[in-house]
């Protein structure tokens, strides 16, 4: 069993006027847009308590590394993939070349409460 899903996008058009490409659809609570440069390390194995995060990466390259307990899998992602990291997933990327990507969560890193669901204990 994969510590994550890696996924497809929901659909794609493309015609002469460009592409349109659904990344997900459903109960959405939080959008990040990234840039990181070549090179630049991201997320230094931090987890969250309660959100699910799912990426698409527009243009780039990266290398993620997982793990819970003593599962450990890492992976190289490029444009066009998409993948989902579920809850209590510690995560890690190394940017392998300059990426954009979107960062689509189903709970707000940020809680009401002000506090951030981001853990690195």
């Amino acid at each position: 069993m994969s510590l994550i899903s890696i996924k497809k996008t929901d659909f794609q058009f493309e015609d002469e006027r460009g592409l349109i490409c659904q990344i997900c659809h459903g109960d959405i609570a939080q959008v990040n847009y990234v840039f990181s440069k070549a090179g630049a390390v991201r997320g230094r194995f931090h987890y969250h308590k309660q959100a699910k995060e799912q990426f698409y990466i527009i243009k780039g390259k990266l290398k993620l590394e997982v793990y819970r307990d003593k599962d450990r899998e890492e992976y190289i992602f490029q444009t066009g993939d998409v993948f989902l990291i579920p809850e209590q997933v510690r995560h890690n990327f190394t940017y392998l070349e300059d990426t954009l990507l979107v960062s689509v969560y189903d709970k707000c890193v940020e809680t009401d409460d002000k506090k951030k669901d981001i853990f690195n204990d």
